[in-house]
Parts: C-alpha cells; sequence; structure tokens
C-alpha cells in the first residue's frame, strides 16, 4: 500500500486499487466513454493512458492499446483464479488497474490493456491545463 490519501476513494475504487478486485463487465463509466482527455490514476493523479489509444475491444472495460509513458506502468505476472495474466499496477501508489493481454490491434502494436473504470480518473483536454497536465496536450495536436 502507498502513502497516498484513500479516504476520498468509494468501496469499488478501494476494492479495485487496493485489493485488486474487478468492476462487473459492462459497468464502468469509462466503457463506453470517448471524449478526448487522460486517464490517471485515481489514487495518485499520475497520468496513465490518452484518449487517443482507447478503443472499443467489447471486453466490458475500458481498453487502451498503450500507456502514455511505459515508466508509469508496472506489470506482474498473476496466476489467481487458476488464470496466468499479467496485472497491471500504477508505479507511483501501486494501484491495480487491470490487466494486459496480447490480443490488441496488430497495427497499433498488439496489446489490450484492459483496465478499470473505478481505477481511473478522467481529465478532459480542455481542462489538461488548468488541473496542472498542461504537458499532456502535444497529445492532442
Amino acid at each position: 500500500m502507498s502513502d497516498y490519501d484513500k479516504s476520498k476513494l468509494t468501496k469499488e475504487q478501494y476494492d479495485v486499487t487496493q485489493n485488486a478486485g474487478t468492476e462487473a463487465p459492462f459497468t464502468g463509466k469509462y466503457d463506453d466513454f470517448f471524449e478526448d482527455g487522460l486517464y490517471v490514476d485515481v489514487v495518485s493523479g499520475q497520468p496513465l493512458f490518452t484518449s487517443k489509444d482507447k478503443y472499443d475491444s467489447g471486453c466490458g472495460w475500458p481498453a487502451f492499446t498503450k500507456p502514455v509513458d511505459d515508466k508509469n506502468i508496472n506489470s506482474n505476472l498473476d496466476t489467481s483464479y487458476g488464470m496466468v495474466r499479467n496485472e497491471v499496477r500504477s508505479k507511483d501508489a501501486n494501484s491495480h488497474l487491470g490487466h494486459v493481454f496480447p490480443d490488441g490491434p496488430k497495427d497499433r502494436g498488439g496489446l489490450r490493456y484492459c483496465i478499470n473504470s473505478a481505477a481511473l480518473k478522467f481529465i478532459p483536454v480542455d481542462k489538461l491545463q488548468e488541473a496542472g497536465y498542461g504537458d499532456y496536450l502535444k497529445f492532442f495536436k
């Protein structure tokens, strides 16, 4: 567990990010959401993904082809529930985000980052500067 304040997290956000929980498919607010902007860790605010790399995979969770910066993501082997998967966690807060699978669009690198909406906070592109993420505007030009 990290030293970030988790008191403002909802029960679902806490369960997903701190207990490696998974929200039910097709229930997360970002699954069928395609506005331009930046997705950050709900715990730390660390930038994780941009809308430019988001796509509809049909899996029931937000799907991305790559993180905004590989250094912001850690991947670990997950053998829970009798499966072998690669778990994805944020680097700064060690928040559980979801899993990465090798079945994404081949023309965009072949990866599918399947991420829980509850682990994310969305910053619209027109709010990036005032929210302190002005450096990420370059991804939307």
